[in-house]
């Protein structure tokens, strides 16, 4: 008979089965370096707020190099006035509703200001080539820290296998000491102190998977994609050779001086900064500026008047002819008015102004001395920039160089007590397993063995991070 029971199993049993076939069918990603590192160059955010900053700088350098040309605007007005006012055609005052409007060209052009523009297009051009350089710097550091971060995964990666290792040795010899005790044969302490090196090692597997965990975290967040930790990563088949490290650390300072972007782009800002120096003595000059102006009105009260004959009308005086009054009259010409249009207005009202200024600066109120000690100050703050950049790469590269070299030798020491503790845990295996020895000799020669194994996985990522720190320092 067919419970629920039974029913609640097979349901359990099918989506089981559903879910592992969906897992097989899922490829897993396997990322290599490059990938990450051409992951990262594509994705990174603060790449892309670095190369928005060098357009930024682009944009600087073009509007500088625009300042040259002459600039060229036109105003046009148009409008209704009413009450007591001037009419723009005849000058003359008015108190009556009128339409205007105006229009007017203005040329402006720089001929010599102590070459200003001169000095800041190379300025601009000096700062965009800096922000250039800059990216590459970002760059550099990028796939830097993706390396750092990637050999770090293959680190904890190793300590995961590791870890399962010692497991998988503490197991075996859990089931054989287990099975002693259950039969009566075994030493009970025996027992319990293996169950507690096991609880031990599955501790170290759940803090190494943890860790491994991290590190995949901290490398997804930096290549800005989706979290996925089924995902792996090739090996770095460059670790240890039977040679030490080629060049020294001078070699490598000065490899750093000709190659990293940070050097160049910094060197780009001292340029900069003393065409500043240059650009705020331009105000110690004269400043000679050509103009030109091209203007027009138009008014509604505008009129034009036309003869159209002659009228005789009487002038109010009087003369005595014979005793006798006589009118004075007067022959007047006689006028038609018509407006005139605006197309007309705007063309006979046009006037043009040419002329040349000169700026002379007799008394500012120091500002173009106190200008001129600021921007001085921002050469001296880059050439110490640029001194303190070198001084702490020629430490990092020397602190990077003895703990490489430190992390060589280390290795091939503890290539040497990794063997003999391997030994060491082999026979203490045999005695214990033969009941020679006693569980502390075991715990403790299997513990040595583990910690050395450990510890030479250590030193061999810690020389291959190293030398990746100092490729980087070359320009590599």
């Amino acid at each position: 008979m067919i419970t629920n029971k039974h029913i609640a199993v097979l349901i359990c049993f099918w989506v089981a089965s559903i879910n592992w076939g969906i897992s097989q069918n899922t490829p897993v990603t396997i990322y290599s370096l490059d990938d990450c590192i051409k992951i990262a160059i594509k994705n990174n955010l603060e790449l892309k707020i670095q190369e928005l900053k060098a357009n930024t700088s682009e944009l600087g350098f073009n509007k500088s190099r625009a300042s040259i040309l002459p600039s060229l605007n036109m105003d046009y007005n148009l409008g209704m006035n009413s009450g007591r006012s001037i009419d723009p055609f005849t000058n003359n005052y008015i108190n009556q509703e009128l339409t205007f409007s105006s229009a007017g060209l203005n040329l402006n052009l720089t001929v010599f200001n102590g070459f200003k523009i001169k000095n800041e297009i190379k300025r601009s051009r000096f700062n965009m080539q800096a922000s250039e350089f800059e990216i590459e710097e970002a760059k550099q550091n990028l796939i830097l820290n993706v390396t750092l971060l990637y050999i770090q995964i293959l680190n904890n990666t190793a300590l995961v296998d590791l870890s399962e290792s010692r497991l998988e040795i503490s197991k075996s010899q859990l089931d054989r000491v287990e099975s002693l005790y259950k039969n009566g044969a075994g030493n009970p302490a025996d027992f319990t102190d293996m169950k507690g090196q096991y609880a031990k090692d599955q501790a170290g597997i759940i803090m190494a998977q943890n860790n491994l965990k991290i590190a995949k975290l901290n490398l997804f967040k930096i290549l800005n994609i989706d979290l996925d930790f089924s995902n792996t990563f090739e090996s770095i088949n460059e670790f240890l050779s039977s040679t030490n490290y080629q060049l020294s650390a001078n070699e490598v300072y000065h490899d750093a001086l000709q190659n990293l972007a940070t050097f160049k782009s910094k060197q780009l800002r001292i340029n900069a900064a003393e065409k500043g120096v240059k650009v705020a003595k331009s105000n110690y000059f004269p400043e000679v500026t050509f103009f030109g102006q091209l203007n027009t009105n138009y008014s509604s009260n505008a009129q034009v008047f036309t003869q159209t004959g002659t009228a005789i009308i009487e002038t109010g005086d009087y003369i005595n002819i014979a005793n006798q009054e006589h009118s004075v009259l007067r022959n007047d010409p006689v006028f038609k008015s018509d407006e005139i249009n605006y197309n007309d207005q705007l063309n006979n009202n046009l006037n043009s102004v040419a002329g040349v200024s000169v700026r002379i600066p007799l008394f500012n109120g120091f500002r173009a001395k106190n200008e001129v000690a600021l921007e001085k100050i921002q050469v001296e703050t880059s050439i110490i920039e640029l001194e303190q950049t070198k001084l702490n790469f020629k430490h990092s590269i020397e602190e990077a160089y003895k703990n490489m070299e430190a992390a060589y030798q280390q290795y091939h020491i503890l290539t040497n007590q990794v063997k003999a503790y391997e030994e060491s845990f082999r026979v203490n295996e045999v005695r214990f397993n033969n009941g020679v020895s006693n569980i502390v000799e075991y715990i403790t020669s299997k513990n040595n063995m583990d910690t050395s194994r450990l510890n030479l996985n250590k030193s061999k990522f810690e020389y291959l991070l190293r030398i990746k720190i100092l490729d980087y320092y070359r320009g590599i």
